[in-house]
């Protein structure tokens, strides 16, 4: 491990290195009282793990619940993670919040500095338990008067048909994904709420992030300060009632660092300010703003900076090609910032 001081003694068995070869490492980071941040993505936060670019981390993720409501819902104790357990004991109260999502990290990437963009490739997603839930809450979700209750829905998992069971004559296929992955937002933002993604990404929800795809972060501190955790069996755009299939997950991450300047999450294009993508089939741009159309806005506007940092086009003929063949959908509705994000297919580019 390249672990230092005080963080080799208080992760002593929470991240293990565990294979190492061509000058890159692998690490697994395991969930543990002191290996989550609670609620917050924060540029002072202590790393609990330092890797270097092209380094590969394993990470465990806990679920976006706790062991009393899960017991309620009818999870069998044996099916409760003792990680999790072990997180709602012994966490302090004061390390907790704003928002409510366990996140695993931050993990620090040497040499990376603000200016420069992060790419975080997801190799693979496992589903680390049998189930999901699905809840909603009066208060929350994108139609609370007409639920003015609450309801909480456990939802068993088929890992051997990738399916979950809903109900009755109802499979929904499983696509797993991280709901919140980001980097550590600008120092002034402080101790920034898990719950409404923003510059640095984070709550995201965005279900197109599934293994094999890259994502593109510009770097706001020192390290980067990756966080990651909600985990998704599955979900539909715009998330309505607030959850997704919320679970457990495994995700294995390779990280590579672009340096600046003249390079950001276009790495050979123009400063943008918010995280992209890409899948093996697509490029993805992303906004989130409290209003749908400026996040709307910040989407489209991201994409064409991308197409003519990219693929060199006219901003024109870019803002035309969208209108033509992008698919612009809504990621989000629930999260006090809304998201947006712009999909182009990759076969647009004959290369002719």
């Amino acid at each position: 491990m390249r672990l230092h001081g005080q963080w080799a003694v208080l992760l002593a068995g929470a991240c293990a290195l565990i294979a190492s070869g061509a000058g890159a490492e692998t690490y697994h980071l395991a969930v543990t009282p002191q290996t989550v941040a609670w609620g917050n993505y924060d540029a002072a936060a202590k790393p609990v793990l330092k890797i270097k670019s092209g380094d590969t981390v394993v990470i465990d993720t806990l679920i976006t619940s706790n062991p009393t409501a899960l017991a309620k819902a009818g999870v069998p104790d044996a099916q409760i993670q003792q990680s999790l357990k072990d997180v709602y004991e012994k966490v302090p109260v004061k390390d907790r919040g704003p928002g409510g999502h366990i996140l695993t990290g931050p993990v620090y990437v040497e040499g990376a500095q603000p200016g420069d963009t992060l790419e975080v490739r997801i190799l693979k997603i496992d589903l680390a338990v049998p189930y999901a839930y699905n809840a909603f809450r009066f208060g929350a979700g994108f139609l609370p008067d007409e639920f003015p209750y609450s309801r909480m829905k456990l939802i068993p998992l088929d890992k051997t048909r990738w399916v979950a069971d809903f109900g009755p004559g109802i499979e929904v296929p499983l696509h797993p994904f991280f709901g919140s992955a980001g980097v550590a937002p600008p120092p002034e933002f402080g101790r920034y709420d898990s719950v409404p993604p923003t510059i640095s990404g984070g709550n995201m929800d965005d279900h197109s992030l599934v293994a094999g795809t890259s994502i593109f972060y510009p770097v706001w501190a020192e390290g980067g300060l990756f966080e990651v955790g909600d985990g998704h069996a599955g979900q539909g755009n715009g998330e309505v009632d607030i959850t997704a299939l919320e679970t457990s997950l495994q995700g294995t991450f390779q990280f590579i660092l672009h340096k600046g300047p003249g390079k950001s999450n276009y790495p050979q294009g123009v400063k943008t300010t918010f995280p992209r993508a890409e899948t093996p089939t697509s490029y993805i741009s992303m906004g989130f703003d409290d209003d749908l159309t400026e996040a709307t806005r910040k989407a489209i506007l991201s994409m064409i900076d991308f197409l003519v940092a990219e693929k060199h086009m006219d901003r024109g003929d870019a803002y035309q090609l969208i209108s033509v063949a992008g698919d612009v959908e809504i990621t989000e509705l629930v999260d006090r910032n809304k998201g947006v994000h712009v999909v182009l297919s990759k076969s647009l580019f004959t290369g002719k």
